[in-house]
């Protein structure tokens, strides 16, 4: 008996999709439709904890940015354009961050909701 050799060609994706099933997306799936909202809230996050420029809403007239300390990421404050303090954050969550500032030296407990921000370019 001969011994045949086999050539093995490798079929690559061109497309470069993993596991595709070939069944087009339902972009109206309400599954979509969360994982496109988390996917949202997960980059606007990511813009405000690496150092990208914001506004709470649209009338307003100062720019925050987002300044970690040194020891811990996960804590950190908030600050003017001017480089000022405006306040302390204590807890990052998933989609919020909470912290506190006085104001009249009376504690005010402070939360941004990172999905309402709007970036600005600095």
């Amino acid at each position: 008996m001969q011994k045949v050799a086999i050539q093995v060609v490798k079929e690559v994706k061109v497309d470069l999709r993993n596991n595709n099933t070939g069944r087009p997306v339902n972009k109206k799936s309400a599954r979509q439709i969360r994982l496109n909202k988390q996917a949202a809230t997960k980059a606007a996050m990511d813009y405000v904890l690496n150092g990208g420029w914001f506004k709470l809403t649209a009338n307003c007239t100062g720019a925050y940015v987002f300044v970690k300390n040194e020891s811990n990421t996960k804590e950190g404050h908030i600050a003017t354009s001017f480089g000022n303090h405006e306040c302390n954050i204590d807890t990052i969550g998933r989609t919020k961050m909470t912290g506190y500032t006085f104001v009249m030296n009376k504690k005010v407990n402070v939360e941004f909701d990172v999905r309402n921000i709007i970036k600005i370019k600095r």
